[in-house]
């Protein structure tokens, strides 16, 4: 009979499809983030609590970021969990926050490949794996020849989560509608946003499925822009070894979308 696999538990997506890609079939992955939630709302349910500490190994983004998940965990022992932003990851600013603690960092730390490898790396320690990416040199070159022609080119995004992408191959920050943690911005910043459209030959907003998109549809139809889908979560991506290099090349697609 085989033995049954450990279970690892993360509590977005996106760190589920980095764990699968790093563990196979060695573990059961499973994610607390359900379809209609942002990553910064995850609600735990008894459910959840009970696969928390049923896990072998659980994944949180960090302290500052889920508040609610880090008393979850905190009576869990030291080898039991990994908290990501405590890793030593290529870390960028929020645009929209500059405090000096873990409320200013740019949380989607996912959609920078190397960071991704990172993760998966530290995911495969805590079992004693051998360490191997997940993603290798020669397909994260090939996205940033991919995003050459369109590097220079400006968008707006629903929030501000693109700082880790546009930092990893070069392209534009844009401008967003809403701070990295999805509050809103107020009514300067809405002025400022629309004066930056006009003034940079923005080509398209772009908005994400577990979002409302009340807001991105009424600027996108005051500056006559389309709406493009830009799916940072990993919705539609299957968990296996190698969906993260699949996840990020059809991000890629997705943001190239937006200029064709």
């Amino acid at each position: 009979m085989e033995p049954a696999r450990p279970l690892v538990v993360t509590t977005t997506k996106p760190l589920a499809i980095i764990a699968k890609a790093a563990l196979g079939k060695h573990a059961k992955i499973e994610f607390l983030q359900s379809a209609k939630q942002s990553a910064h709302d995850i609600v735990l349910s008894v459910g959840s609590l009970e696969k928390i500490h049923r896990a072998e190994l659980v994944i949180v983004i960090g302290d500052q970021m889920e508040p609610g998940i880090a008393k979850a965990i905190k009576g869990l022992p030291e080898g039991k969990f990994i908290k990501v932003l405590d890793l030593d990851l290529d870390f960028v600013e929020s645009k929209d926050n500059q405090r000096a603690n873990h409320h200013s960092l740019d949380p989607h730390v996912w959609l920078n490949p190397h960071n991704a490898n990172t993760i998966a790396r530290a995911i495969q320690g805590a079992f004693g794996f051998s360490q191997q990416d997940i993603i290798t040199e020669i397909q994260i070159l090939a996205i940033e020849e991919n995003l050459a022609s369109v590097i220079e080119l400006s968008y707006i995004s629903h929030h501000d989560m693109l700082g880790h992408f546009a930092k990893a191959f070069k392209v534009s920050k844009g401008r967003s509608l809403r701070e990295a943690n999805g509050a809103r911005k107020g009514a300067k910043s809405q002025y400022v946003l629309r004066k930056f459209a006009k003034e940079n030959d923005v080509r398209c907003v772009f908005v994400e499925p577990q979002y409302g998109d009340k807001d991105a549809f009424v600027i996108a139809s005051s500056l006559e822009l389309p709406l493009r889908t830009l799916d940072a979560q990993g919705a539609n991506q299957r968990l296996s070894e190698t969906g993260y290099a699949e996840f990020i090349q059809t991000f890629t697609a997705q943001f190239k979308a937006c200029f064709s």
